[in-house]
C-alpha cells in the first residue's frame, strides 16, 4: 500500500532519518506529541487495518532493540532473536497475525540508530552463535525504497564472527544489498507459499517466480539463504502443489547454499478470526478442520499437519537431503511422526540451526 500520512514524535522531528523518509516519500512530517495521536487517527478510519498500513509513524525505540522471540512453553522453539527495527507491513497478508497483534496496527519505523548499534555491540560480544532477523514484527526489506536500514545492518555484521542476521521478506527489494561485502553473516530469506495462496491471500507481494528470482539473484551476489513455508494453508490440491513450489525453489537455486527451510501451517488467534471475514471476505482459510491448540492458537487437527508435513520433507529430501529442515511451533509427536525425531528441549532446534549457520556462514563460537 501508498504511505500517505507521515508522523514523526516531536522529538526526533530534526533526525536525518526523518529527512530521508520526508524526501523519498515525498511528504511533509506532521509533529505530534504522543503515539496516542497517530493511534486515534488510524482506530477512527473505517478500516483501521488497512489504515495503519498507509499511515507511517517515525519515532525512538524506547525499549530493546534485541529480544527474545515470543515463542511458547507448549511447543519446540529455536531460540531465534529479534532485532525489533520497526513494526507492521505495508503487504496485506489475510492470514497475517500482526492485524490483531498490535492496537492498533500501524506502520512505525525506529529513527535511534545509534542506540540500536550500541545494543548490537552488546549483542556479538555475548557468548556462543547467534541467530537474529528484523522480520517478526515486520518484513525486512519493505523498508529499503526509503532508508538504508538493510545496507546498514549488513555492514555491521560482517564486521564480526560469531552472529547471522536474516533479513526475511515476501518482497524482490534487494538492490541495497548488491555489492555489499557481507562476509557471508547475513542470510537472506523468502516466505514461499503456493501460487494459490500467494494470489488469493498474499494482497501487495511479489509473485512465487519474482521471489525465486531475487533469491538466485542474491545467490549470486554471495548470500547464504534460507526459505520459510510458513503459514501453510490445507486445502483440496495442496499435497500437489507445496511439493510443487519446492522443485520450482530447487530448479532456481541451488541446495548446497539454503542454510535453513521451516515448515508451519496456518495457526491463529480466535479474535483474528473476525478480522479475516471482515477484510477478505473471498477467503476460506478460516473455514479449515481446526481445533485449540495449546497455545490457545486455533490448528488445524494434527493428522492434517503431519501427512502435509511428510509430502513436504519426503520431497525435500529427495531434492537437498542435507538441508537443515525444521519445524516453527510444533510438538515432539508431530516431529516424530514426520521426521522420526524430536529434538531435545529446550534447546534442540537452536543446536541444528546453529550448526547449519557455523557451515554456511563461517559462525565461530
Amino acid at each position: 500500500m501508498k504511505i500517505s500520512h507521515l508522523y514523526v514524535h516531536r522529538e526526533v522531528g530534526d533526525h536525518l532519518e526523518v529527512q530521508k523518509f520526508s524526501k523519498h516519500l515525498k511528504l511533509s512530517p506532521k509533529p505530534v506529541a504522543d503515539a496516542a495521536d497517530v493511534y486515534r487517527r488510524v482506530l477512527d478510519a473505517d478500516d483501521p487495518v488497512a489504515a495503519g498500513k498507509q499511515t507511517l509513524y517515525l519515532t525512538r525505540n524506547r525499549g530493546e532493540f534485541v529480544r527474545d522471540c515470543p515463542g511458547t512453553r507448549n511447543y519446540l522453539c529455536c531460540g531465534y532473536r529479534i532485532l525489533h527495527i520497526g513494526t507492521y507491513c505495508t503487504m496485506d497478508c489475510a492470514y497475517c497475525i500482526l492485524q490483531s497483534y498490535f492496537h492498533p496496527p500501524l506502520l512505525q519505523f525506529f529513527v535511534n540508530r545509534d542506540e540500536m548499534d550500541a545494543q548490537l555491540d552488546d549483542f556479538f560480544a555475548q557468548p556462543g552463535i547467534k541467530r537474529i532477523g528484523t522480520g517478526e514484527f515486520t518484513d525486512s526489506l519493505i523498508w529499503q525504497p526509503w532508508t538504508d536500514i538493510g545496507g546498514h545492518l549488513v555492514d555491521r555484521f560482517a564486521g564480526q564472527q560469531s552472529a547471522v542476521l536474516e533479513l526475511k521478506t515476501k518482497t524482490t527489494a534487494i538492490e541495497t544489498l548488491r555489492d555489499r561485502r557481507h562476509n557471508r553473516k547475513t542470510i537472506v530469506s523468502w516466505s514461499l507459499n503456493t501460487p494459490r495462496v500467494i494470489a488469493g491471500e498474499e494482497r501487495g507481494t511479489a509473485s512465487l517466480p519474482a521471489r525465486l528470482k531475487s533469491a538466485r539473484r542474491c545467490e549470486r551476489w554471495g548470500y547464504p539463504l534460507a526459505f520459510h513455508f510458513d503459514p501453510m494453508v490445507i486445502y483440496e490440491g495442496c499435497e500437489q502443489e507445496y511439493p510443487a513450489v519446492i522443485e520450482e525453489l530447487f530448479r532456481t537455486v541451488s541446495a548446497q547454499n539454503v542454510v535453513w527451510i521451516s515448515l508451519g501451517t496456518f495457526r491463529f488467534m480466535p479474535t483474528l478470526k473476525r478480522i479475516i471475514e471482515q477484510r477478505f471476505p473471498r477467503s476460506s482459510i478460516v473455514y479449515g478442520e481446526f481445533v485449540t491448540g495449546l497455545d490457545g492458537k486455533m490448528r488445524y487437527f494434527k493428522r492434517l499437519r503431519i501427512a502435509l508435513y511428510r509430502r513436504m520433507i519426503e520431497r525435500i529430501r529427495q531434492l537437498a537431503p542435507d538441508v537443515c529442515v525444521y519445524f516453527c511451533m510444533e510438538d515432539e509427536e508431530v516431529w516424530q511422526r514426520t521426521f522420526g525425531f524430536a529434538p531435545e528441549r529446550p534447546d534442540g532446534i537452536a543446536a541444528m540451526l546453529d550448526r547449519s549457520a557455523m557451515l554456511h556462514c563461517g559462525l565461530k563460537l
